[in-house]
């Protein structure tokens, strides 16, 4: 049985004006959540012709027209932005291709969204950072979207999820879930349980210095991985954010601390060894290079002496999250095996103790580039 998404794909094709003659459509990348086609159009003259042609998962996201009204308000205005700088638009941002009558998106027969954005050629989509030259590139890159959307009015966008990075909302969830112990896993868990309740008090670090106005509220990406910056095949540089379905209000400390969680250190995120767990004050400085050269003055005092928190609380959050779901009996994320969310959870706390190891550093570091 094809996936319902083909059984759409030439209703979805048909919505679009590709400008020349269409080849074919096949399936592309390694995301999990959207429904994702290379589109192929050959002009009577010249090479071929991509673009990326994606139906909208249903499951994440709900509001489509808010998702659209998001990417859009955002792209538009990072065009202008770019092109006033004297760069290449076509290449630095996302570009969202209009249906045949004038639409963001195209809604097929079930109700579900698709869209499409010109393909960005020359460029590389990678899964981990090979060299610290590459993760400083994603850093400059996630810099520069911020620079860039500086003056942009964060508060205009929708939430797409709802209090998502909320640290505070997420050790409420996870209180629940421990009250109600659905699978009767908590007595086993007993170490994890007091290293949530041990930093209960970071965890209104950020949302209580947003409330009091000392950082200020931002147009944030929101899944700032290396996986969701284009790379220049040519330069090495880090050329278009991707992906920018999670974009809306909320910390530039998050979207740092995101990508030093996810890339500042060399294991799997469900390593069971431990010892091998270990965060890179390296990589942390090659990527806090990257950031605030990307940043360019934009960011406030207050949030560069943030920087650290936003690394540390992003990594508990995580950890809390993948602890809560393994208490709820991991129906969030996908498992492939047995404790494969308790294995997730240790290995963020531990990168949350490394980094309280380091906290000094962290800051001294900032300081540096700041």
């Amino acid at each position: 049985m094809a996936n319902t998404a083909e059984l759409h794909l030439q209703e979805a094709l048909a919505a679009y004006d590709f400008g020349a003659p269409l080849v074919g459509a096949v399936r592309f990348g390694k995301g999990h959540i959207n429904d994702t086609f290379c589109v192929h159009v050959q002009p009577a003259e010249g090479d071929c012709v991509r673009f990326i042609l994606q139906r909208v998962s249903n499951a994440a996201f709900s509001r489509p027209d808010q998702l659209m009204a998001n990417i859009v308000g955002v792209t538009d205005y990072l065009r202008k932005v770019i092109a006033d700088e004297g760069g290449d638009p076509d290449r630095e941002t996302l570009t969202v291709l209009r249906t045949r009558d004038g639409k963001s998106y195209y809604t097929d027969s079930e109700g579900r969204a698709w869209r499409v954005f010109p393909f960005i050629e020359d460029t590389v989509c990678l899964q981990a950072a090979e060299t610290p030259e590459l993760f400083e590139a994603s850093a400059m890159a996630f810099g520069r979207f911020q620079h860039q959307l500086k003056d942009y009015p964060a508060d205009t966008l929708y939430e797409t999820i709802a209090r998502f990075h909320d640290t505070e909302n997420r050790l409420a969830n996870f209180k629940k879930a421990l009250e109600a112990d659905v699978m009767g896993r908590a007595k086993d868990v007993q170490p994890e349980i007091d290293f949530v309740m041990a930093h209960e008090a970071d965890c209104s670090v950020a949302m209580s210095a947003l409330r009091e106005g000392k950082l200020p509220l931002r147009v944030t990406h929101n899944d700032t991985k290396l996986n969701n910056v284009l790379i220049d095949r040519k330069t090495g540089k880090g050329i278009c954010v991707i992906d920018l379905d999670t974009v809306m209000p909320g910390l530039a400390i998050n979207d740092f601390g995101d990508s030093i969680r996810f890339g500042a250190n060399h294991s799997a995120e469900d390593e069971q060894d431990l010892s091998k767990v270990n965060f890179d004050l390296g990589l942390f400085e090659s990527y806090t290079r990257g950031f605030l050269a990307g940043c360019a003055g934009s960011l406030t005092p207050a949030e560069l002496e943030y920087l650290p928190w936003g690394a540390k609380l992003m990594t508990l959050e995580c950890g809390i999250r993948f602890l809560t779901d393994y208490l709820e009996g991991d129906h969030y994320f996908a498992t492939h095996r047995e404790g494969q969310n308790l294995d997730r959870c240790r290995t963020q706390f531990k990168l949350v103790s490394d980094m309280e190891k380091a906290w000094d550093d962290m800051a001294a570091v900032v300081k540096k580039y700041a």
